[in-house]
Order: C-alpha cells, then sequence, then structure tokens
C-alpha cells in the first residue's frame, strides 16, 4: 500500500528547526515511517508512479520535511540496472572532507521548494561520514559526487537549512568558476 506524505513547503516554519539526535531502538511506527518515505523516493523515480500519485522526482528526504524533528533522512538512488538502492542515515556527521568544491550544474532541487532556483550551491566533491542505521548500529561511509551532494543537502534539512539558503541572493552563482560542475 503507497503512502502519498505530507511534504513541508518552504514557508513552514518547522523546516528551519534543528531536529533532535534520534534514540535507539527505533518504535514500530518510526520504522514504517521511513519504509514509507523510501517507497514514496522510489515511486517518485518512476514515471508510471509519479504520474498514477502526481509526485516530484526526488533522491533525499529528511524527517524535518514530513514534520517529525528527528536527525535522520533517507536517500533512495537508481541504481544503472534499474534496481534502487536504499540509504538510511540517523545522527550525521560528516567527520571529513575534500578540500575540493562541486556543485550540481542544472542546480539543486528540494521536495520542500516548489518553484524554480537559479544558483549554485557549492559543496564538497568528497565527505566521509558518521552515522547510525536502523538497528542503532553505528558506521562510517565515504560519499562522493551525487551521493556527496544528497547527504549533505539533507544534513543541511536536519540544520533547518534550506539549499537556496546558501544561494548568494546579490549573485546566485558567485565563484561558479572555482568549483567543478557535476
Amino acid at each position: 500500500m503507497f503512502k502519498n506524505l505530507k511534504i513541508l513547503d518552504e514557508k513552514d516554519k518547522r523546516l528551519k528547526m534543528i531536529s533532535k539526535d534520534v534514540i535507539f531502538p527505533l518504535s514500530k511506527e518510526d520504522k514504517q515511517i521511513i519504509k514509507d518515505t523510501m517507497q514514496y523516493l522510489k515511486y517518485s523515480q518512476i514515471e508510471k508512479y509519479a504520474k498514477k500519485y502526481n509526485l516530484r522526482a526526488g533522491w533525499g528526504m529528511s524527517a524535518i520535511q514530513i514534520g517529525i524533528a528527528k536527525r535522520w533522512f533517507v536517500i533512495v538512488e537508481e541504481q544503472d540496472d534499474g534496481s534502487f538502492k536504499n540509504y538510511f542515515f540517523a545522527n550525521p556527521k560528516i567527520i571529513s572532507n575534500s578540500t575540493e568544491k562541486i556543485y550540481v550544474e542544472q542546480g539543486e532541487g528540494c521536495l520542500s521548494v516548489n518553484r524554480e532556483v537559479k544558483g549554485i550551491v557549492p559543496r564538497y566533491a568528497r565527505i566521509t561520514i558518521e552515522a547510525y542505521d536502523i538497528d542503532g548500529k553505528k558506521f562510517t561511509m565515504r560519499l562522493r559526487e551525487d551521493l556527496s551532494v544528497c547527504v549533505q543537502h539533507e544534513i543541511d534539512h536536519l540544520n533547518g537549512i534550506l539549499f537556496v539558503d546558501r544561494i548568494d541572493k546579490k549573485n546566485p552563482y558567485k565563484d561558479m568558476d572555482l568549483y567543478r560542475a557535476i
């Protein structure tokens, strides 16, 4: 059964909240919400379901985007073979990063920002994060390129920051030539 989630719009003040650490073990209800969120993201990337349920395509979603002020997010990444890889991160911390910075050439998007936004968001090309999985086990993961950008975007959500907050208002393409486009 598909559950269409109520995603908060950028005007909702809850998106500016700093989320609280996840406490383990997760409840059955929390695990169901995480599963529903992963299914939502998967369906949003499959054209037939996206049309049927009127979904905008998205890779990642943080708990705060559905009104839950807990430090977790999920990413659902389509693989080359058409399958999907699900990621769950709780209480994530970036423990190291590259000096190289990149930006998404077509511009970053967000399921909470329902408008076109011009400008670039410089992000680290590579990061290493420490986080907890759904069972509360700590892990470390090295990410690069698209996944690195997506994780940084979602961690921003946990800290009450939207990608639009990171775009220079006076010069949206400021220092673009200093970073690599992906």
